[in-house]
């Protein structure tokens, strides 16, 4: 497809791909998620749209299973830009060669986009540029417009961002929300859930969430999976919220046990071992809960070398499992 036939982008919240099962789901978990990413890619081509993956393509950034490669390099045979997110680097913020992310840039399969790198194009008969500022690389204060004639309108500058954005309804972020100069509007990553838009001066900041729901939470409960269509036209653009076809939330998580205890003292621990028993995951999920409830009796030496030796056998039985669960 060459860029004059695009209608608009569609932006891919956090697909967090990887060979093991997550949380506590019940289902395929790697199956289930590449072929949310196919639905949108499909999706996509139907009704021209220009992918754009915002940040954490894998889950994992190192050490990706062979299979789970193949196959998005199979799905990724079509134009596709995009950043990388904290999951996809493992030594925060730089993206090497040893990540599984650098292979798809440099097969061409993914464009990084960058200050210094934005795609470049027609969109809707309008000029537009996409640029991109991956994990905890700097947002700039302005954008340089596209060189093009008068006839053809003024161009639509959008950006694409994976950072903790003060938004409302996230308390975590630590970047404000503000106007940028050339920019219309930031679609923002990272943050698993849709939040509340802000509009900064001429530029809409948005957070469009995930296309999963990767843990057990009640934030994940209420989350509808859902990707960002960005429609442009000669002088504006539309922005819809698709659903992505997905299961209810009963029937992806398993149910927290809850322990029949009303000692507080030892709620916890009798919990942590019933979900323990109950649900043996391929991630420890069951162990880290069971963790996270009961290290804060012992000293932070001790506690932080009893992870430290849960995270090592967790990683050893998924190397030994071949990353795949079926």
């Amino acid at each position: 497809m060459t860029d004059t036939a695009y209608a608009g982008l569609l932006v891919i919240g956090d697909p967090h791909l990887e060979g093991r099962q997550p949380g506590f789901r019940k289902d395929d978990y790697p199956e289930v998620i590449l072929g949310k990413l196919k639905w949108c890619l499909d999706y996509a081509v139907s009704y021209r749209l220009l992918p754009a993956i915002i940040g954490d393509l894998f889950d994992k950034p190192r050490d990706n299973a062979n299979w789970m490669l193949g196959r998005l390099f199979d799905l990724l045979a079509g134009e596709v830009i995009g950043l990388y997110g904290n999951h996809d680097v493992h030594y925060n913020p730089e993206l090497t060669e040893h990540d599984s992310f650098s292979l798809l840039v440099k097969a061409g399969r993914i464009k990084l986009l960058s200050a210094d790198s934005p795609w470049r194009g027609t969109i809707g008969g309008r000029p537009v540029v996409v640029g991109g500022s991956s994990y905890r690389q700097p947002i700039p204060s302005r954008i340089d417009p596209l060189e093009t004639n008068a006839a053809a309108g003024p161009p639509l500058g959008i950006w694409l961002t994976h950072h903790d954005i003060n938004m409302p309804g996230y308390d975590e972020g630590w970047i404000k929300p503000h106007e940028i100069d050339g920019v219309e509007l930031v679609v923002n990553g990272h943050i698993h859930r849709r939040l509340e838009s802000v509009q900064a001066g001429k530029t809409l900041w948005v957070t469009p969430g995930n296309i999963s729901r990767r843990a057990r939470s009640d934030a994940t409960r209420v989350h509808v999976p859902a990707v960002l269509q960005v429609e442009v036209t000669a002088d504006s653009f539309t922005l819809s919220h698709v659903t992505i076809r997905h299961q209810p939330y009963d029937e992806v998580f398993y149910e927290a046990v809850i322990a029949e205890t009303t000692d507080s003292s030892s709620s916890a621990f009798v919990t942590g071992l019933a979900e323990l028993q109950a649900r043996r995951t391929a991630s420890g999920a069951g162990l880290m809960e069971f963790l996270e409830r009961n290290l804060n009796q012992f000293e932070p030496p001790v506690a932080d070398e009893i992870m430290n030796l849960a995270m090592e056998v967790t990683a050893n039985v998924q190397s030994e499992n071949g990353n795949r669960v079926v």
